[in-house]
């Protein structure tokens, strides 16, 4: 039985599963993690619209929580991705 079989049985695009893989093999203990949109277009080789389409399928899906972070001066900084399992 794998870790990953709760995902592999909900009805999701391709994409939003490579993207909670990837998030989950950067998460701490907590299952946080904060990389950039950009990075996570990169390493997976896809485009930034549809990592932000496959961020959307996983917060409606339930299995992600993100939160916007601020820095002291209050400039946005990166999210803070929090992941669930199904």
């Amino acid at each position: 039985m794998s870790r990953f079989d709760f995902l592999y049985r909900m009805q999701l695009p391709h994409c939003a599963v490579s993207v909670y893989i990837y998030l989950s093999d950067r998460a701490n203990k907590d299952g946080e993690c904060w990389p950039a949109i950009p990075t996570i277009a990169t390493e997976l080789k896809l485009s930034q619209s549809t990592v932000r389409r496959a961020l959307r399928d996983l917060r409606k899906a339930g299995l992600l929580q993100t939160e916007q972070r601020y820095r002291s001066k209050g400039s946005k900084s990166s999210l803070l991705y929090k992941l669930r399992k199904g």
